[in-house]
C-alpha cells in the first residue's frame, strides 16, 4: 500500500517551493521508507530549486537527514524498523572499479531507491540527491541508511548528511591535515566550519578563516579558528602568508565554490602545499587561468573533494560519538530549528548569510 505525507517540492526553476503531498510506495527489495524527524537546509537544494544542479523538476528538496526507519524491502538485513539512522547520498555499491580498488568512498556507481516517489496525480518526482527529506517519510535505498547512537539530536545528527561530513572530511582525508600543520579555511558557512573543527580535532597549530562577513568570521573563531582575514578588506594571500612565517599554510580548503576563491587558495598555500575544492559550483563556472609555470612549479597537490571522500558506515558513527563525549560540536551548526512551510524563508536567510544551517523539525 501507499501512503501520503507532506513535503517541500520545488515545482519549476526559480520559483518559491511549496508543500505538496507526496505518495510513497511501500518499500520494494534493497529499499527502506524512513520515518524523517530533522533535516538540515543545505545550499545544495537551493542549487537544485534554481536548477544550478539538473532540470528534472519537480524536485522534492532535502537530503541532510537523520529519522527512524518505518520499513523495510525483501533483502534487507543492513538495517531493520525502528533504527535510528542518518541518510546519506554515496551508498556505495561494493562492486564497481573504485570499490573493487579497496576505495569505496570514491564509488561511481552509488544505489538510489528505485521505485519513484510522486505527487497526488503521479507526476513523478526527482529527490535531490536520490533523499527528498523535506518530507514527512521518504523512500530511499536502504545502503542510504546508516546507522548511529539513538542518544545523539537528530537535528545535530542528521547534519552529518551532507554539509558537515563534507567539510570534516575536506579537512581530514582529502586534505590530511596533521598535528601542528596550518590549514586555511576560505568561505565561513556550514562546510567551512566543519573543516575549521576538523583541524582543531587533528591538533592543527594554526587555523585561519576567510571570509568577506565578519559575522561568520566570528562564528569561525567559536569552531577552532586560531586567525581570521576578512577578504573584504585585506589582501587574503599575503595575509595568510604573514601568518605562515611567509611560506602560506599547508593544506586550503575552498569551500564557496568560486574560480576567484580556488585561486586564492592556490596561491596562498606553501610550496608542495594541498589545495582542496569541496564549494560546489555551478555548471557556468570555468577553472581559474593558472599558468601551467605555477601549477607545475608550486608542487603539491589540488583536489576536488566528494563529500568530503566520506564512507558514511565508518565516518558518521563516529562523529556522532565524538559528538556525544563533547569532542566535535555538532550541535553548534544548528542555527534554528524550523517547520516544513519555513523552507523557503530559510533560504532567504542562507543567501543573506545570518545562519550556519536552518533544521527543518517533524
Amino acid at each position: 500500500m501507499t501512503q501520503e505525507v507532506r513535503g517541500v517540492v520545488a515545482m519549476g526553476k526559480g520559483n518559491p517551493v511549496t508543500v505538496e503531498t507526496i505518495v510513497i510506495p511501500d518499500p520494494g527489495p534493497g529499499e527502506a521508507v524512513v520515518q524523517v524527524q530533522a533535516c538540515g537546509v543545505c545550499h545544495t537544494d537551493l542549487h537544485y530549486r534554481e536548477g544550478g544542479i539538473n532540470d528534472d523538476f519537480p524536485f522534492l528538496l532535502g537530503h541532510e537527514a537523520a529519522g527512524i526507519v518505518e520499513s523495510v524491502g525483501a533483502g534487507v538485513t543492513s538495517v531493520a524498523p525502528g533504527d535510528f539512522v542518518v541518510l546519506n547520498w554515496r551508498a556505495v555499491c561494493g562492486e564497481c572499479r573504485a570499490c573493487a580498488k579497496g576505495k569505496p568512498w570514491y564509488c561511481f556507481n552509488t544505489h538510489n531507491a528505485t521505485q519513484k516517489m510522486t505527487l497526488r496525480d503521479a507526476t513523478v518526482l526527482s529527490p535531490a540527491l536520490g533523499i527528498g527529506a523535506f518530507a514527512e517519510k521518504t523512500l530511499v535505498a536502504a545502503g542510504q541508511c546508516t546507522k548511529v547512537d539513538p542518544a545523539a539530536d537528530p537535528a545535530a545528527a542528521g547534519l552529518l548528511g551532507c554539509g558537515v561530513m563534507a567539510g570534516f572530511g575536506a579537512a581530514t582525508y582529502t586534505g590530511g591535515i596533521s598535528r601542528g600543520e596550518s590549514l586555511a579555511v576560505f568561505g565561513c558557512g556550514g562546510v567551512g566550519n566543519a573543516a575549521i573543527a576538523a583541524g582543531k580535532l587533528a591538533g592543527a597549530a594554526t587555523i585561519i578563516a576567510i571570509d568577506l562577513d565578519a559575522r561568520k568570521l566570528a562564528i569561525a573563531q567559536e569552531f577552532g579558528a586560531t586567525h581570521t582575514v576578512n577578504a573584504a578588506t585585506e589582501n587574503v594571500i599575503e595575509a595568510i602568508q604573514a601568518l605562515t612565517l611567509g611560506n602560506g599554510a599547508d593544506v586550503c580548503i575552498e569551500a564557496v565554490g568560486n574560480p576567484k576563491v580556488l585561486e586564492q587558495a592556490f596561491y596562498a598555500r606553501d610550496l608542495a602545499g594541498t589545495v582542496v575544492q569541496v564549494g560546489v559550483p555551478t555548471p557556468d563556472m570555468q577553472f581559474p587561468a593558472i599558468p601551467m609555470i605555477d601549477f607545475f612549479g608550486r608542487g603539491g597537490a589540488l583536489k576536488s573533494s566528494w563529500y568530503g571522500d566520506c564512507l558514511p558506515s565508518r565516518d558518521f558513527p563516529m562523529l556522532v560519538d565524538l559528538f556525544l563525549q563533547g569532542r566535535f560540536p555538532l550541535d553548534k551548526f544548528v542555527s534554528e530549528t524550523i517547520a516544513l512551510d519555513e523552507v523557503e524563508a530559510a533560504f532567504h536567510k542562507m543567501e543573506r548569510g545570518e545562519v550556519l544551517r536552518s533544521v527543518v523539525v517533524l
